[in-house]
């Protein structure tokens, strides 16, 4: 019996682990052997080179600019969105009138908060190029409507706005989803501690960070980790958003992007792949210090 129990788990798992390492594991090999040849792509022969591609990392000015980027992108992008969350889903649980329930209508602002996650990164990218169009996007149509001519910039061609420009968008495309998940969070405490916490005169502020945020810790922490492999990459806005190489002055490049160039346009696919794997060892050290911190306040917790 309990032979046949061990062929039946071989049978079920073997199957899943070859196709596993054939079309996940594998690729991670290739690259990381492609990063230490001179491969173009197309020619038959890969020439062995070591770790000459990584020492040109540190010269490339562009792509120094891609990760100076992809560090201001990692820093805000998942604070604003989450605290953005935070704030939507706790005004919309808990916002409403005694302070122990959400305000009315609050399921529908949800669905249209969530709205931005039906559409592909490309058409939000679409979508935000036209609204950002310098002569007839909506955004300086709105603000010369109002009298702020001013104020009316060409948003994706300034050097100092074109980043905060599509970081903007990333925030806008990915709230929603956080929304979502904060508010099942928010929907897992009891009613109970609110209601205590209500009767002991604790206002809106100090019933959210020792009750509401504590408890949805967790979901903050996974929240973290995805908003960062998110500004880790980019590729797919800056590329349609953004014209040129990184678009004004180098304004907008992304590691995705330097490698995506080089490989595609430039035919440097060994140096693309050690780009992309230092991209995957930076992604990799954000998730296991995201797991570390998770332990850790759990240990305090308890």
């Amino acid at each position: 019996m309990r032979h046949g129990r061990w062929r039946f788990l071989a049978g079920a798992l073997i199957p899943a682990l070859v196709l596993h390492v054939v079309f996940v594991l594998s690729p991670y090999a290739q690259a990381f052997y492609l990063s230490l040849t001179d491969w173009t792509g197309v020619a038959g022969e890969a020439h062995f080179v070591g770790a000459d591609n990584y020492a040109r990392l540190g010269g490339d000015s562009l792509f120094l600019d891609a990760v100076r980027n992809n560090a201001l992108m990692l820093l805000l992008v998942p604070l604003i969105t989450i605290a953005l969350g935070l704030f939507l889903a706790s005004m919309l649980h808990i916002g409403g009138k005694g302070g122990t329930r959400g305000i009315k209508g609050s399921g529908a602002y949800q669905i249209i908060y969530f709205f931005p996650q039906l559409l592909s990164l490309v058409v939000v990218g679409v979508l935000w190029s036209f609204v950002y169009n310098p002569n007839t996007g909506l955004l300086n149509g709105a603000l010369r409507g109002i009298g702020l001519d001013g104020l009316a910039k060409s948003w994706l061609a300034s050097p100092s706005l074109a980043l905060p420009a599509v970081m903007a968008v990333l925030i806008w495309s990915s709230v929603g989803f956080y929304v979502v998940l904060f508010s099942a969070a928010i929907d897992g405490i009891p009613k109970e501690l609110f209601e205590a916490a209500l009767l002991d005169g604790a206002g809106g502020w100090a019933t959210f960070t020792n009750v509401t945020f504590p408890l949805v810790r967790e979901s903050v922490q996974v929240a973290f980790v995805y908003l960062g492999i998110a500004a880790l990459d980019a590729f797919a806005v800056v590329q349609v958003m953004t014209v040129g190489p990184g678009g004004p002055d180098g304004a907008t490049e992304v590691i995705g992007l330097s490698l995506y160039r080089n490989a595609f346009q430039y035919g440097k696919f060994g140096y693309a792949s050690a780009m992309g794997v230092a991209l995957f060892f930076a992604t990799l050290t954000l998730a296991v210090m995201a797991l570390r911190s998770s332990r850790s306040s759990k240990v305090e917790m308890a």
